[in-house]
């Protein structure tokens, strides 16, 4: 790497200026804020796609700014150019959103300048190219963040869910800061290409313990269960902060992974556990958020359940695709927050299409042996274009098409019409051939500088076989649904999942979350 200056650095500097601007003028409507955070955000954003030509026309650039056991080192690559254009369009949209929405509210000009923060201490973290740098990052994240939690100080749900949310992500910062200690004793190095250098040949036990660590602190940061319960209560912020949350601060944990990719996929066991968690928070996410009448808590739901299947990309190895899914998670719940005012009315516009056709288990099984079918045809399809395609790959595949399955069944039901069947038939298609297309874009612009998955032995075969009938089965019973939806038990069943098994009841008694709230 050179020593080139990356031009994406100048953009926490910008922001941080705006912030300091910002925070001296705290008040209702201060004076150009509004307008010069907006313009601040947009310059991230201009920086960013800097950053992208800069990485096309030269080379990788990498800035030590510390050195030694405690490195702080910056790099900008494909990944980090990636997140930083993402984190700079995610946060102009945010910040132009709260511009209009923040409008006369007492502490306008605050907001604006911790939002601003919030995104330098994201862009320094996308940056990052030592854990010394990563940790300083996630620090800063997650004081600024608290403020911006207790915006409205005065309701206990939001002092509860700022306490709860402090504990879970400094106790994060803690595994991560003693993993770093143990990666140092190892290797004596802390940054990301010394550690990516020497880890591929094998890890000593002390390896091990900190991968774990590290492990565990991507779980507490990106809300994996059983610790989901802070994510979900953090809808008394604002829209734009619940917006930069899920959209882009959640992300971390996952480029975390990413970033130490070759570490991690060194420790088997770490990736094991990975692939066990993600698959139970996806799961678990999934099935509690289609039980919720709140459209903003519904969407916290569905951000737990992706979190959830990313983690399951990186424990599968499928780095790539699992960079692609934080993008594409990105942009879309930054949409789905920022336009959640107007869902109500817009559900309520929607023209009835009447009762859905009720399929049978003969029509629900022929659904999936369909959608399967076409997926694997496909499948044949592209790995006669672009070259075999690895197991983990192919697994993650028919893991969405179980999703299209259930719409095919739609389409299979007796009394569907033939257009409905027609149509469920081309959605299955088009699913597949969308999946592999990008996976194979993903491979283009980031494999280069990730490993390739690991190879397939009896551990990567049980966990995918695991994986595979896992959410096999919740396909299935969720195109099932209409035919047991009116048996009594199926109420309480309903009334336990909304309430997410209980399971935040008991982090708060664990952690004292209630008592933390009275406190504060």
């Amino acid at each position: 790497m050179t020593d080139a200056l990356p031009l994406t650095l100048f953009a926490p500097l910008i922001l941080l200026i705006a912030a300091g601007w910002a925070l001296a003028h705290p008040g209702r409507r201060p004076e150009a804020v509004p307008r010069l955070s907006e313009a601040a955000a947009f310059a991230s954003l201009v920086l960013g796609v800097a950053g992208v030509l800069q990485l096309i026309l030269a080379r990788p650039a990498q800035l030590m700014l510390v050195d030694g056991a405690s490195a702080i080192t910056l790099r900008l690559d494909a990944v980090s150019a990636t997140m930083a254009l993402l984190v700079g369009f995610i946060g102009w949209i945010v910040m132009r959103y709260a511009r209009t929405y923040l409008d006369g509210e007492a502490g306008e000009g605050r907001f604006h300048g911790l939002m601003l923060a919030t995104l330098a201490a994201v862009l320094m973290l996308a940056h990052s190219g030592s854990f010394a740098a990563l940790i300083l990052a996630f620090v800063a994240i997650g004081l600024i963040l608290r403020q911006l939690l207790l915006f409205y100080p005065g309701r206990p749900e939001a002092r509860r869910a700022a306490a709860k949310f402090s504990l879970v992500w400094h106790l994060g910062d803690a595994a991560m800061i003693l993993a770093t200690v143990l990666l140092y004793a190892t290797f004596g190095t802390t940054t990301f290409t010394g550690i990516a250098a020497v880890a591929p040949a094998g890890l000593p036990g002390l390896a091990h313990l900190a991968v774990a660590l590290l492990v565990l602190a991507v779980v507490l940061k990106t809300a994996s269960f059983p610790v989901h319960g802070w994510l979900t209560e953090v809808m008394e912020a604002p829209t734009p902060v619940s917006a930069l949350l899920h959209a882009g601060i959640i992300n971390a944990g996952g480029f975390v992974l990413i970033r130490t990719a070759d570490l991690v996929q060194a420790s088997p066991g770490a990736m094991a556990a990975l692939v066990m968690i993600g698959g139970l928070t996806a799961l678990f996410g999934a099935v509690v958020m289609v039980t919720q009448s709140a459209i903003k808590t519904a969407l916290a739901w569905s951000t737990v359940s992706q979190m959830g299947f990313m983690l399951l990309q990186c424990g599968l190895g499928l780095w790539p695709l699992a960079l692609l899914h934080i993008v594409a998670h990105s942009l879309y719940k930054a949409h789905a927050f920022l336009s959640s005012g107007g869902a109500v009315a817009a559900v309520a516009g929607l023209r009835r299409p009447g009762p859905i056709a009720v399929p049978s288990i003969g029509a629900v099984m022929k659904a999936f042996a369909l959608a399967l079918a076409l997926y694997a045809s496909v499948a044949v399809l592209f790995t006669l274009v672009a070259g075999p395609k690895s197991a983990q790959a192919l697994a993650i595949g028919a893991i969405l098409i179980f999703g299209v399955a259930y719409l095919v069944a739609q389409g299979l039901a007796d009394a569907a019409p033939v257009e409905l069947t027609r149509r469920t038939g081309i959605a299955s298609v088009g699913a597949a051939l969308a999946y592999f297309a990008f996976q194979r874009g993903a491979d283009l612009l980031w494999g280069p500088s990730l490993p390739t998955a690991p190879a397939v032995g009896p551990l990567e075969w049980a966990l995918i076989v695991l994986a595979l009938m896992s959410f096999g089965i919740v396909a299935v019973a969720q195109a099932l649904f209409p035919l047991w939806a009116h048996h009594p038990a199926t109420a309480g069943l309903r009334v336990h999942l909304a309430n997410g098994l209980y399971l935040n009841a008991l982090l708060d008694r664990l952690i004292g979350g209630f008592r933390a709230a009275k406190s504060n």
